[in-house]
C-alpha cells in the first residue's frame, strides 16, 4: 500500500470518551515522592469518570488521593499508520461511599494485577484532549479514493 501523507484530526470531548471507553487499559501519570510516575491500569468508565481499582495500601491509591491527575488511552493500528489518543486531566478521589463500592464492584470492572484490590479511585475529567492519525492511501487507477 502507497501512503500519501497522514491526517490529524482534533477530537471533540464526547468522541475522547467515547474511544476511551472502547479500550481495556490506559495509563495513569500522577506524582510519587515529587516525580512523575507512570502506570499501566486497567479501567472502565462510569457516568464520565474513569475508574480504577486497585489496592488500599498500594502506591497509587496512596499518591492519588485528593490529587491532579493525567490518565492517557490510546488505540494503534501499526499496519495503517494510524491510530488515536486521548488524554484526561481531573481530580482524582478515593470511592468511600458504601452504596457506591457496590455498585462499582458491578461493573465487571476486575483488576489484573494480583492480589487484593478492594480500593477504587474516580478520575474525574477537567481537560480532555485527543487526536487521531491516519495515513492517506494514494489513488490508483481502478481505486474509489484516498482512505
Amino acid at each position: 500500500m502507497d501512503f500519501n501523507g497522514t491526517t490529524l484530526e482534533q477530537l471533540s470531548r464526547d468522541e475522547c470518551l467515547r474511544l476511551v471507553g472502547q479500550v481495556p487499559v490506559g495509563r495513569i501519570v500522577y506524582t510519587r515522592q515529587a516525580l512523575p510516575a507512570v502506570e499501566l491500569v486497567n479501567f472502565t468508565l462510569v457516568d464520565g469518570d474513569i475508574v480504577i481499582r486497585t489496592d488500599s495500601g498500594g502506591k497509587l491509591a496512596a499518591a492519588t488521593q485528593g490529587s491532579v491527575v493525567a490518565f492517557e488511552a490510546d488505540s494503534l493500528d501499526i499496519s495503517a499508520h494510524g491510530g488515536w489518543s486521548v488524554t484526561v486531566v481531573g481530580c482524582s478521589r478515593a470511592v468511600t461511599d458504601g452504596e457506591e463500592i457496590l455498585r462499582l464492584q458491578q461493573t465487571g470492572l476486575d483488576p489484573w494485577a494480583p492480589g487484593e484490590r478492594d480500593h477504587f479511585i474516580r478520575i474525574s475529567p477537567t481537560f480532555v484532549n485527543g487526536r487521531r492519525v491516519a495515513a492517506r492511501r494514494l489513488i490508483r487507477d481502478g481505486d474509489a479514493g484516498p482512505v
